[in-house]
């Protein structure tokens, strides 16, 4: 068993302890400002990556996408897809590339049907990853984008013409 996966295994609990830090984190964006985003990246990053890791094996990206992916770290792909599976997904579920490790994206889906606050985000495709972001705190790099720092780039939405699946 994978560090983790038994609290992973508990979307709805993550998600609200999520909106509750972001809540709290976006509170505190003054105080961060404030210090300046570098320091405060200094100071918050240990922190975030302690977490990240031991909860979701987090790879450091910089761009955390959790809550859109049924609170599902999709860096832990083998080929590192955020958008969903590659489509060598095996009948069992298990990935082309490791068959002894489920797809990341059947976990992902899984999670998110047991999301009342963020489950049908994972419908929306994901901005490409942004590689010079990588080993950032993903918190940070959120505030940078709310004041400008850096580009903001919102998910598009999936038009997903069978919804026999989110009814």
């Amino acid at each position: 068993m994978k560090k983790g996966s038994w609290v992973q295994n508990y979307p709805g609990f993550l998600e609200r302890l999520y909106k509750f830090a972001e809540g709290v984190f976006l509170s505190l964006d003054p105080l961060w400002s404030a210090i300046g985003y570098d320091t405060s990246e200094k100071l918050l990053k240990p922190g975030e990556d302690l977490f990240k890791n031991l909860i979701f094996e987090c790879n450091e990206c910089g761009q955390c996408v959790l809550h859109y992916t049924g609170m599902t770290c999709p860096m832990n792909c083998p080929k590192q897809l955020r958008n969903g599976p590659c489509g060598g997904t095996r009948l069992n579920g298990h990935c082309e590339v490791h068959e002894d490790m489920k797809c990341v994206w059947v976990d992902a889906f899984e999670r998110s049907q047991r999301m009342p606050l963020y489950g049908k985000e994972i419908l929306d495709i994901e901005p490409v990853h942004n590689w010079r972001r990588e080993d950032e705190s993903a918190w940070i790099n959120m505030l940078r984008e709310k004041d400008g720092t850096y580009a903001e780039s919102a998910p598009e939405k999936l038009e997903v013409a069978d919804k026999r699946f989110w009814e």
